[in-house]
C-alpha cells in the first residue's frame, strides 16, 4: 500500500517563513505608510488617509480596508459611482471583490471580466476571481481551463507581481483537486507572493487556510499567529486561528470569532463558525440568527445556505432542510459540501449512520470531493464496515494524499492485521496479538456482564454485534476516533462500535480499563434507545453514573475543584451543560462536567426512578428536547430543573461544601485541592493555617500530611480524621484514608492499616498501589478472602504483572471459584512466564476443576509438548482420559 512519504508541512513551509522575515521589498512604492497602516490592521488611518484617493492604487488600498471591515456597500459605492469603474480598469478587479462578497455574482463576473479586457495590472487576479464564480456555479470544467492557464502564466518567466503570484497560487490550489502534487506549487507560489509583499497578511493567511484543509494544524498555527502578530485585528487570521484551536479542541474559540466579527461585523464564514458552534451545543435557534446574518450579507453564499440545511437537518425538519437544500443546488447543482456540511455536523451529534448517506450524496454529485470520500470512509469505520470505509479512505487518499488525516487512518488501518478478533454471539472483540491472551477472558466477562445488567436497567438492547477495538498505543485510539493524535479521551462510543484505550496503553494505575469498559457500553444503549439524538451531557453523566451503579468504587467523585467551581458559578446550570463539554471556559470543565452530569442523574433516579431516564431517552429518539421532557417527565421547568440540582448537590454534600467554599478564603481553581500556598510548607505554618482555618478540609489535610513526613504520628492522626470529618468523600491522591494508613502501619495496627488502605481504594478505582499493599497486609494477617479481594480489584485495573494473577488463582481455587480461577490460569500463561510447563499444566487443573475436561486435556497436552517428561502433568491426562466416554 502506499502513502506519502512526508507530511504535507514539509514542503517548504519552514524556508519560506525564513526568507518572508529578510525580504526586503525590490523598489520603494507609492503610499508606502498608508499599506503599512493597512498591513498592520490601523483601518481607520487607511480611510482617513485615502479619502481623497484617486489613483488606482491608493483606491486599491482604501477598498481592501473597506473590505476589512466588512463596509461592503461602501466599496461598491465608491467604485460603482460615477467617477468609479469608467475611470479605470484598473478598480474593477476590487468592485468584482466587493461585489462577490455580497453574493452579486453576475456583476462581479463583468467587473472580472472588464478589468481582464481593459489589461488592468491586476488582470490575473481578476481572472481567477473570474475561474472561482464559474466553479460556484458548478461550470467547474470552464473554471478548469481558466486555472490551467495560470500554469503557463508562472513558467513564462515574466516577472509576476504579489497578486499575480496569489493569483497563480490560487489556480494551482484548484488545479491541486485533480492533480494533488500541484499543492506543492501552490505553497511555492504564496510563499514568493509573501516574500513580494513582506507584510501583507492575505499570503500568509491562504497558507495557514491550505494547511488546515490538510488537517496540520501547527502550521496554521504558525501562519496565522505571524499574521496577528502584525495585525492583532486581522478578521481572517483570527478566524482561521479560532478554527485551529477548535481542531486542537483547545478553549478561546468563540473569543478570536467575535474578534473577527468585532473587526468585520459582516464576515459571512465568521458567523457560519460561531453557527457551527451553536450546532454542536444543539442551540439551534441562535445558530440560526447567525444563520440569517450571514445570508443578509451574501444570500448566494454556498456556504451559508449548506448551514442552514445543517441547522433544519439537526432540528429533525426535514422539508425545510429540503427547502434549504434545493436553494442551495439551484446554485450549483454539483456543489458537494452542502452535504458534506451536513455530514460533519450529524457526526458532531453523533449521527454517524446518517452521515455515511449524506457523503454518499456529496460524492455522487462531485466525484472529486475527498473531503467527501474521507467523510464516507472514516464514518463507515465508526459503524463497522471496516473493508468498505477503508476502501473508501483509499480513494480519498489517492485524490488528496496531503491529508493527515487521510494519511493517519490508513496507517492505522493497515495495522489491523496484527490484532485478533474475538466474536460472540453480541460481540466482535478486536485485541492487539500481543497481550490478547491475556485480556480475551477479561474482556469477554466484563462485556457480558455490562450488556446483561444494562440490558435489564434500561429494558432494551442496542444493535448487535457491538465491535469493541483495544489499542496497547493512545495515539492509535486517538486516530481510529477522529483521524489525529492527541485526543485525551480513554474511550469513545460510535453507538455499536466501541474504541479505547487498552490497560497496557497508559500508566500503571492510570486508568481502570473495566470502568472505561463499561461507561462506553453505557453509550450504546444510550445512543440506540434515543436513536443517536442524546445529547452529550445526558449521555456522558448518565454513562458515569453507570460505571457507579456496576461497582461503587468506580466513575468520577465530587471535588474540591468541582465545589468551588460550581459554588463560584464556573460551571453551567443542567440546562446549559453541554457548553462545557463543547467549548469549555478553562481546562478542567470538560472533567468537572463529567461529574456534574452524573451528580444530575444521582438525583433524578433518586427523585423519579429508572424510568424517568428511560423517558428521557426515548423523548430524545422522537425528537423532544430537554426542556420540554424536564416539563413532562420531571414536572419541572428550565430554572426548576437547574434550581433543584443546585438544591441537590447542597444538601447532599453540605460538610463538602462548607469545607472547601463556605466562609473561607476562596481557593484558586488553577492549582488541585490538597496544595497550600506559597510559603506554608513546613509543620508550624501548616499548623498555624489550619489554626487560623479549622474548618479548612484542604488546611487539615496538608498539616496532616506533614505530619507524616515528619514521623509525628499521633498528631496526624488527628489532623488526617478532623480532614476525614470535614470531607469524608475525598478520593484524591495521599488523602485522608492514606494517612491513616501510614499511621497504623507505623504502630503495628496491620488490620487497621488494611481497613484504611481499603478505604482509599473504595474512592478511587485506579489504586492499584494501594490494594497491592492491602493485599500484601491481608496475607500477613490470614486473612485470605480479604486478600482476594483485594489482588482482585488491583488485577482489574492492572492485567500485566504474573504475580497478583498466581496468587488470585489460588485463592480463588481455594474458596471454590472455579471459574475465576480459570480467568487467572489464563491470565497466567498469557502472560508467558518463564515455566510455561507448570503455567499450561495448572491452567488444565483450573478447567478440570471448573468441569471443562476437553479444554483441560488441550492445555495438558500442551505442557507436555514443552516438558514430555513431566510427571504431574502425565497424571493429569491419564485421569482426563480415563473419564473421557
Amino acid at each position: 500500500m502506499r502513502r506519502a512519504t512526508r507530511r504535507f508541512a514539509a514542503i517548504g513551509w519552514m524556508v519560506g517563513l525564513a526568507q518572508i522575515g529578510a525580504a526586503v521589498p525590490a523598489a520603494a512604492q507609492d503610499l508606502a505608510d498608508t499599506r503599512r497602516a493597512l498591513y498592520e490592521g490601523r483601518y481607520a488611518d487607511v480611510l482617513r488617509d485615502t479619502r481623497s484617493a484617486e489613483s488606482p492604487a491608493a483606491v486599491a488600498l482604501r477598498v481592501r480596508a473597506l473590505l476589512d471591515t466588512g463596509e461592503y456597500d461602501d466599496a461598491i459605492r465608491l467604485l460603482g459611482g460615477p467617477a468609479g469603474p469608467a475611470s479605470s480598469p484598473a478598480v474593477e478587479r476590487w468592485l468584482g471583490e466587493a461585489l462577490m462578497r455580497v453574493g452579486r455574482l453576475d456583476e462581479a463576473e463583468a467587473a472580472f471580466a472588464r478589468a481582464e479586457a481593459g489589461g488592468a495590472p491586476d488582470a490575473l487576479s481578476a481572472r481567477v476571481r473570474r475561474a472561482e464564480i464559474l466553479y460556484l456555479r458548478g461550470r467547474a470544467d470552464d473554471a478548469f481551463d481558466l486555472f490551467d492557464g495560470f500554469i503557463d502564466v508562472y513558467n513564462s518567466g515574466r516577472q509576476l507581481s504579489a497578486d499575480d503570484l496569489l493569483a497563480v497560487a490560487t489556480a494551482v490550489s484548484y488545479l491541486g483537486r485533480r492533480t494533488p502534487v500541484l499543492f506543492q506549487d501552490a505553497l511555492k507560489a504564496y510563499d514568493e507572493a509573501a516574500a513580494a509583499a513582506p507584510g501583507d497578511p492575505r499570503p500568509l493567511v491562504a497558507i495557514g487556510d491550505l494547511f488546515l484543509a490538510k488537517y496540520n494544524g501547527p502550521e496554521a498555527h504558525a501562519a496565522y499567529r505571524q499574521v496577528l502578530a502584525t495585525n492583532g485585528s486581522h478578521p481572517d487570521a483570527l478566524l482561521g486561528e479560532a478554527r485551529t484551536l477548535e481542531f486542537d479542541g483547545a478553549p478561546g474559540t468563540l473569543t478570536l470569532a467575535n474578534d473577527a466579527l468585532d473587526t468585520n461585523p459582516n464576515h459571512v464564514a465568521a458567523r457560519l463558525f460561531l453557527a457551527r458552534q451553536q450546532l454542536r451545543t444543539e442551540d439551534y435557534e441562535q445558530a440560526r440568527e447567525q444563520v440569517d446574518e450571514a445570508l443578509a450579507v451574501n444570500p448566494s453564499s454556498l456556504d451559508a445556505l449548506s448551514m442552514l440545511a445543517a441547522v433544519h437537518y439537526l432540528e429533525g425538519d426535514r422539508a425545510a432542510y429540503a427547502a434549504a437544500r434545493d436553494r442551495a443546488l439551484t446554485l450549483n447543482p454539483a456543489w458537494p459540501d452542502l452535504f458534506n456540511t451536513v455530514a460533519e455536523l450529524a457526526v458532531d451529534t453523533r449521527k454517524y449512520a446518517e452521515a455515511v448517506d449524506l457523503a454518499r450524496q456529496a460524492v455522487e454529485r462531485d466525484s472529486l470531493s475527498w473531503r467527501g470520500w474521507g467523510i464516507l470512509g472514516t464514518n463507515q469505520l465508526r459503524i463497522g464496515l471496516i473493508e468498505t470505509g477503508q476502501a473508501n479512505l483509499e480513494r480519498a487518499f489517492a485524490g488528496d494524499p496531503y491529508s493527515v488525516w487521510l494519511k493517519n487512518n490508513l496507517d492505522l488501518l493497515d495495522t489491523f492485521d496484527q490484532y485478533r478478533v474475538i466474536e460472540t454471539p453480541r460481540f466482535e472483540i478486536m485485541l492487539h496479538a500481543s497481550e490478547a491472551d491475556v485480556l480475551e477472558p477479561y474482556v469477554v466477562a466484563v462485556a457480558e456482564e455490562a450488556f446483561a445488567a444494562l440490558s435489564e436497567r434500561y429494558g432494551a438492547v442496542p444493535p448487535t454485534p457491538i465491535r469493541l477495538e483495544l489499542y496497547p498505543r493512545s495515539a492509535d485510539f486517538s486516530v481510529r476516533t477522529f483521524g489525529l493524535v492527541g485526543l485525551g479521551a480513554l474511550g469513545v462510543s460510535f453507538g455499536s462500535t466501541l474504541v479505547m484505550d487498552s490497560p497496557s496503553a497508559r500508566e500503571r494505575g492510570a486508568f481502570n480499563w473495566q470502568s472505561t469498559l463499561w461507561h462506553e457500553m453505557a453509550h450504546a444503549f444510550h445512543l440506540g434507545m434515543s436513536d443517536h439524538n442524546v445529547p452529550r451531557w445526558f449521555s456522558e453523566g448518565l454513562a458515569v453514573r453507570e460505571q457507579r451503579v456496576a461497582r461503587p468504587w468506580w466513575g468520577h467523585r465530587v471535588t474540591p475543584l468541582w465545589l468551588q467551581a460550581w459554588d463560584s458559578g464556573q460551571m453551567p446550570p443542567v440546562s446549559q451543560l453541554n457548553d462545557a463539554f463543547v467549548r469549555p471556559a478553562f481546562p478542567e470543565q470538560v472533567i468537572l462536567a463529567y461529574l456534574q452530569g452524573s451528580l444530575v442523574f444521582d438525583w433524578i433516579e433518586t427523585e423519579w426512578g429508572i424510568e424517568a431516564i428511560r423517558a428521557f431517552l426515548t423523548g430524545y429518539r422522537d425528537g423532544r428536547s430537554t426542556n420540554e421532557l424536564a416539563r413532562d417527565v420531571l414536572g419541572l421547568s428550565t430554572s426548576a430543573l437547574d434550581d433543584g440540582f443546585d438544591r441537590y448537590v447542597r444538601d447532599r454534600f453540605d460538610r463538602e461544601f462548607a469545607s472547601t467554599t463556605g466562609g473561607l478564603a476562596p481557593t484558586p481553581l488553577s492549582r488541585a485541592a490538597g496544595q497550600v500556598g506559597p510559603g506554608a510548607t513546613d509543620v508550624e505554618s501548616l499548623r498555624t493555617q489550619a489554626r487560623q482555618r479549622p474548618g479548612d478540609f484542604d488546611a487539615r489535610l496538608q498539616l496532616a500530611r506533614a505530619l507524616v513526613r515528619e514521623e509525628r504520628f499521633d498528631e496526624a492522626e488527628n489532623e488526617a480524621r478532623e480532614a476525614l470529618r470535614l470531607f469524608p468523600t475525598y478520593g484524591g491522591p495521599n488523602g485522608p484514608w492514606h494517612l491513616l494508613a501510614a499511621v497504623h502501619e507505623s504502630r503495628g495496627e496491620s488490620r487497621q492499616a488494611a481497613d484504611a488502605l481499603r478505604a482509599a481504594a473504595a474512592l478511587d478505582e485506579s489504586a492499584v498501589p494501594v490494594l497491592m499493599r492491602e493485599a500484601e497486609l491481608r496475607r500477613e494477617l490470614g486473612d485470605a478472602e480479604g486478600e482476594r479481594t483485594a489482588l482482585a480489584r488491583a488485577v482489574e485495573a492492572w492485567p500485566y504483572d504474573v504475580g497478583p494473577h498466581e496468587r488470585l488463582a489460588e485463592l480463588h481455587a481455594a474458596a471454590g471459584d472455579t471459574r475465576a480461577a480459570v480467568i487467572e490460569r489464563h491470565a497466567v500463561v498469557g502472560l508467558e512466564p518463564a515455566d510455561m510447563a507448570e503455567a499450561r499444566y495448572l491452567l488444565a487443573v483450573a478447567l478440570r476443576d471448573d468441569d471443562r475436561p476437553d479444554e483441560a486435556r488441550t492445555q495438558v497436552l500442551r505442557a507436555l509438548e514443552i516438558a514430555p517428561g513431566y510427571d504431574a502433568a502425565l497424571e493429569l491426562l491419564l485421569e482426563l482420559r480415563g473419564g473421557a466416554r
